[in-house]
């Protein structure tokens, strides 16, 4: 669980750094994506929101070996927490007691997680769930092409919930990915669900946070990446509570769930860097569509 906290807290860093780099590089010059991400990587604080999320994915596979989805999914939506609480410090975003009140209630919920969670499941699950998340890849692809066709709030919704879906894959898929070895990796239909199922989110979750409401987007992320792979975690992969606490358990992933939704506009950090100030911009509700780079919540 700790591993699963860590990742968390490295997610929502990297998207507080990410977003002043970025907005600081969209004032420094002229537009165009080439050259704004050109602008960004040669920022520190950029470049250390990249390298917060690639541990922060390390954290998730180790969690993803040794607790069950639905305690590790549960913590990954906790990041928003983590983007409103540093957000809150580093960039003088002002929460409400609402807001507060919703940390508080995630911090809750992963509580009585941690106190229900057994040990990761030890069943591998039937053979044909590799090849249902291949399936599933192209579901989120099919998804994703309807959905940008929807009119803005639907399309956010449609595209952040393809994103969360992406993202569960790659949660499954870790579970189902028994072997190392290069033979083992090659014949998996697994591991190419998780590049794939990987890649898809991501491209999803930037053309949701591009072309409509942060705030839906991000809630359909943190539905589509947390209920769908915990129940498969439950029902096909042997994820259990400790005796007698299953229903502290759902208790505590509802809370934190819920807790999460109601920081979603979080998903991308609210702020609005000043020309060449980035240490102190100014906050503003970013329900809309935003260049900034956000990391994985």
């Amino acid at each position: 669980m700790l591993c699963a906290l860590g990742a968390a807290v490295c997610f929502g860093t990297a998207t507080v750094l990410q977003a002043i780099a970025a907005r600081a590089a969209a004032a420094s010059g002229p537009a165009g994506d080439v050259a704004l991400l050109w602008r960004a990587l040669r920022q520190w604080r950029y470049l250390a929101g990249l390298a917060l999320d690639g541990l922060g994915f390390v954290l998730q596979i180790l969690a993803l070996r040794s607790v069950p989805i639905y305690a590790v999914g549960a913590a990954l939506a906790a990041s928003l927490a983590v983007t409103a609480v540093v957000a809150a410090r580093l960039l003088k975003v002002r929460l409400s007691r609402t807001e507060w009140a919703a940390v508080g209630v995630v911090c809750a919920g992963l509580a009585l997680l941690g106190l229900a969670s057994g040990a990761e499941g030890d069943e591998s699950g039937p053979g044909w769930l590799r090849w249902a998340l291949l399936g599933a890849v192209a579901g989120v692809l099919l998804l994703g092409a309807a959905g940008g066709r929807l009119p803005e709030r639907g399309r956010a919704l449609a595209l952040g919930l393809g994103s969360g879906l992406g993202f569960g894959v790659v949660e499954v898929a870790v579970r189902l990915i028994d072997g190392l070895t290069p033979a083992a990796l090659f014949t998996n239909p697994a591991s190419y669900a998780l590049l794939l199922g990987g890649g898809a989110a991501f491209l999803l979750l930037t053309s949701a946070l591009q072309r409509g409401s942060v705030t839906t987007a991000t809630a359909g992320l943190v539905l589509g990446e947390t209920v769908a792979p915990a129940l498969i975690g439950v029902v096909w992969l042997g994820d259990r509570t400790r005796p007698g606490l299953g229903w502290l358990a759902v208790v505590g992933f509802a809370v934190a769930v819920a807790g999460a939704l109601a920081l979603s506009r979080f998903g991308e950090a609210p702020v609005e860097a000043a020309a060449g100030a980035a240490e102190a911009p100014a906050a503003r509700e970013t329900d809309g569509g935003g260049g900034g780079a956000a990391g994985r919540p």
